[in-house]
């Protein structure tokens, strides 16, 4: 499968790198952080493994607005969230779900998923039936519209006002895409940069998370004491 071809080859990449670095090796001078921000790969070369160039598109510029870059933090494209997203929906993520019906489109939140779509759909025909309400409303594709045009759409498909059913969706709706969408971004600038996201592990040194350490048992009783040791990953990549 692709994914794992891809994935496995960038992790044995950056496990290869970081391990010498975190055992003491000089590697030309490089910290394993700064292996690690190598072996990332960067968005701008990425080649998709399930989104189409158009999708790609409108997750990219997506993305940017869930998570802008805005001073206070990385944003979702610094710290290549639409990796993430990429590389889980061709996996298990987007197609290993529960179809057997009968399903209830109407029925409330408290009784679960009831959609006969895996999330690979939901992303496949949200992302279509968006983009065909995009045009409709504002007369481009959500990609080249202003950022406050984008926003306002986001803010549409997050109440389900954007109506896919008038543009042939009739089970889907935009709120669900949104709902998808977010909770993936949010994921993948939060995770370990094993998945694909978090690039050079910016997110959890912006946040003060120390990542996957084995043990930092002392500092749990240290109220009010800055945590000095900065994050670090799965894969022994230190931020």
């Amino acid at each position: 499968m692709l994914l794992s071809k891809q994935t496995s080859r960038r992790k044995f990449l950056l496990s290869s790198l970081i391990a010498l670095p975190a055992m003491g090796i000089a590697v030309n001078g490089l910290t394993a952080a700064a292996a690690a921000q190598m072996v990332a790969p960067s968005l701008d070369a990425y080649t998709p493994i399930f989104f189409s160039p158009g999708e790609w598109t409108f997750i990219l510029a997506a993305c940017d607005r869930l998570i802008p870059a805005d001073g206070r933090g990385p944003g979702a494209i610094e710290t290549n969230v639409p990796i993430f997203i990429d590389q889980q929906l061709a996996g298990g993520l987007g197609s290993e779900v529960y179809l057997e019906g009968p399903f209830d489109v109407n029925a409330p939140a408290t009784l679960g998923y009831q959609l006969p779509y895996t999330i690979q759909e939901i992303y496949r025909k949200g992302i279509a039936s968006f983009e065909l309400w995009c045009q409709a409303t504002y007369g481009k594709h959500f990609a080249l519209l202003d950022l406050k045009q984008r926003d306002d759409a986001l803010k549409k498909m997050q109440g389900g006002q954007a109506d896919f059913a008038a543009h042939g969706e009739t089970v889907l709706k935009s709120k669900l895409l949104f709902s998808e969408l977010l909770h993936h971004t949010q994921q993948g600038w939060l995770a370990d940069p094993i998945y694909g996201g978090n690039k050079g592990m910016k997110s959890w040194i912006a946040i003060g998370f120390p990542g996957a350490r084995a043990s930092y048992l002392e500092w749990v009783a240290q109220h009010n004491v800055p945590y000095p040791l900065g994050p670090v990953s799965l894969t022994g990549e230190r931020g």
